[in-house]
């Protein structure tokens, strides 16, 4: 019996390069999805505090 392929690499740069091989996208400012949003919030609570707290001293 003929030995089976275990890797190839054929056909994969051409496909790729039919899609059109992208640079990653540079984000000037950190998503705010998820924790991070969550982040923000907490963030504007704390000023809030700092804020009220240099006024009473």
């Amino acid at each position: 019996m003929a030995k089976s392929k275990n890797h190839t690499n054929h056909n994969q740069s051409r496909k790729a390069h039919r899609n059109g091989i992208k640079k990653p996208k540079s984000h000037r400012t950190r998503s705010t999805k998820g924790y991070r949003r969550n982040n923000k919030f907490a963030l504007v609570g704390s000023r809030k505090a700092r804020a009220e707290q240099k006024a009473a001293s």
